[in-house]
């Protein structure tokens, strides 16, 4: 799809039909986005963690310091 026309879609001003909805979200799958059902919070969209980025994730965690409650 062209940038004109994905931007079109973003904005709601256009619908490209199912076959350009399949396309472009396999296209942001295969480059690392994770959508997210709906519920109660809504529907959303994040990255893919790599296995080096838990890695690094995982040791930031485990160096010591205070243990506290996220509210997040």
């Amino acid at each position: 799809m062209p940038k004109p026309a994905i931007r079109a879609f973003e904005t709601g001003d256009v619908d490209p039909g199912p076959e350009a909805v399949a396309a472009l979200k396999h296209a942001l799958e295969t480059a690392g986005a994770v959508f997210i059902d709906e519920d109660a919070l809504g529907a959303g969209v994040r990255l893919r963690f790599t296995a080096r980025d838990v890695k690094q994730l995982r040791r930031l965690e485990g160096e010591g310091g205070a243990v506290g409650e996220d509210d997040v």
